[in-house]
This record gives C-alpha cells, structure tokens and sequence, in this order.
C-alpha cells in the first residue's frame, strides 16, 4: 500500500499500524489529497469518502475512534462511544479497536506491549509533550516500561522546528538535559528536536524499546502535511494502531 508508513518496529503479527500520507485521496488544493482532518475547512464530504476508503484499504472492523485534539493530555479508551470526545491519546485491550491521531507536523507515537495484548496512539505537539501526556498515556496501559515498544511516527524535524526562549524552558524546568535537544537558530531563537524530546520523555519512564524518528514532515511537501510549511489550510495524516 503506497499511501502509508509500515512502522519498522518488532511487533507481534497480531498488531496493525500505519501512519496515511497525503497522497490517494479526493481532497483537492490545498488539502490534496488524502486529507482525513473534519476540522480544517476541506469539504465534509471529501473527508468522509477519505476515511471511508481508509476504512476499506486497511481492512478495519471499525472506523477508528477519531478524537478531538486539543494539544491537551488527555488520555480515553478507544470506544465507539469515546469518538469525538476531547483527548490527545486514546488506549485498548480490545481487539478491533482503532486507536487513532492525526497530526501536521505535531509528533504521533503508537504504542504496543511486546506480546500484543495492548495498544495506544498519542499526539504530541510540543504542549502536550511538556505537559506529560506521553506520561499519562502509559499510565493508564499500566504495562512493564520492558514490554513497552514505541514507534515515533512523521512529525516536523529537528532542523525546521524553531521555539522561542519559553517554550525552552518549559523543557528545561522539568527535564535540565534536555538542553542539548535545542540548538540556536540563525535569527536568535532555537531549533528543537521533538524526537529527542520524547525519546528523554520515555526514556525517563524506563521505556528503551524506541523506533522511528526518521521523518521531517515540513521538508517532504510531496509525502506529508505541514502546518507550519503551509499554515491553516492544510489536511492531516493519521496515525493508527489496533489488534
């Protein structure tokens, strides 16, 4: 399936994910093509058809348990009956549940127990990130940091994600290494590494089993969405995991 990231990671066979990309949809400029966001202003119908056809291509029970994000860290089960409601994680034990964020350049991270019993998707923008919602993800799987696999999905890259002096320090007040996660920009602000950042986040957590991190969502323009490359109007890719 050419629209979609195949996470490199060692999970068990009865565990599913992917990451869409832009490409394979009906969305038409600016959210060409395979735009899956409701909140963006591309037409109503067009997301419908493309998370239809997300339904179809990936074979799924169950359309995913899409969330409201709000950069928050809020963490629900994936229900049927938890879809649209505000969290920035969802989690399951349960079989045919889709776990599911969409992001732009904010940092998706799927989650999985080594033998395949439970499975989350988390969005983390650098709020969400600081705040610790990677934190309460795990937290609320209650799984061995040991058994724990995590795959860094698409998010804007350590040469392109520029901060401010505040949002450093937010990062530094918890965490004091993660100094060497932002580097100075050339007009006086700082470029940050989300990938480093949330690998220091999990690694705090005692979890080592860290894969992916190898995309710039803002510098592929043919492959991903941005929302700093291209500001409002542009989609959102998904990021899903499920049993």
């Amino acid at each position: 399936m050419t629209n979609f990231i195949v996470p490199n990671w060692p999970a068990p066979k009865t565990i599913k994910a992917f990451t869409t990309l832009r490409t394979g949809g009906v969305s038409l400029a600016p959210y060409d093509s395979f735009n899956l966001g409701e909140h963006v202003g591309d037409e109503t119908q067009h997301v419908k058809t493309n998370r239809e056809n997300l339904k179809t291509q990936l074979n799924l029970q169950n359309q995913p348990v899409w969330l409201n994000q709000t950069h928050s860290t809020r963490v629900i089960p994936a229900t049927t009956e938890n879809t649209g409601k505000e969290a920035d994680a969802a989690f399951t034990d349960q079989p045919g549940n889709v776990c599911a964020v969409l992001t732009a350049d904010c940092l998706p991270l799927l989650v999985c127990q080594r033998e395949g019993t439970h499975v989350a998707a988390i969005h983390a923008g650098w709020r969400g990130l600081a705040n610790g919602v990677i934190e309460n993800t795990l937290t609320a799987m209650g799984i061995p940091a040991d058994d724990t696999l995590v795959w860094l999905g698409p998010a804007i890259g350590p040469k392109v994600f520029e901060v401010g002096d505040e949002v450093r320090e937010i990062f530094l007040k918890s965490h004091p290494e993660a100094e060497q996660m932002f580097l100075p920009s050339p007009n006086g602000r700082w470029l940050g590494n989300l990938y480093a950042l949330a690998r220091l986040r999990l690694n705090s957590q005692g979890i080592t089993h860290i894969y992916g991190g190898d995309y710039c969502t803002y510098s592929d323009s043919e492959l991903f969405f941005s929302y700093r490359r291209d500001g409002n109007k542009t989609g959102r890719m998904a990021s899903l995991i499920w049993m």
